[in-house]
């Protein structure tokens, strides 16, 4: 069976957090704690500034890797080519709804992480 032959990009990064919905009358509160702990200034950066390299495909890598299979066995799992997974893992290629889903079925995860 074929090894990943690169290396993991989530490797020293740890989840910080999820989706919540959050009561509005909350959320200044939690921003000042926040704030407070990171010692975070007023100022804001766009996502894509802070993390250049971060799209949908970064998701499915990272997972794939988790679950430590190779493009090719993933490939197989969800019934396309190892080259198509290889464009949505960089990036060129879309992730639809549908295969969202069936990414998000054999990776064990919600599909509204690739979209």
């Amino acid at each position: 069976m074929l090894e990943p032959t690169k290396e993991q990009i989530t490797k020293d990064f740890a989840e910080v957090c999820r989706r919540y919905r959050l009561p509005d009358d909350k959320i200044s509160k939690i921003q000042e704690a926040v704030s407070a702990i990171l010692g975070a200034e007023d100022e804001s950066l766009p996502l894509a500034e802070v993390f250049p390299d971060l799209h949908q495909g970064s998701a499915i890598r990272g997972l794939r890797l988790r679950e430590g299979l190779t493009q090719e066995h993933l490939a197989r799992l969800l019934g396309v080519k190892r080259t198509n997974l290889s464009e949505m893992e960089n990036g060129k290629r879309p992730i639809g709804k549908n295969m969202a889903k069936r990414l998000a079925q054999v990776l064990k995860t919600d599909y509204k992480v690739f979209l």
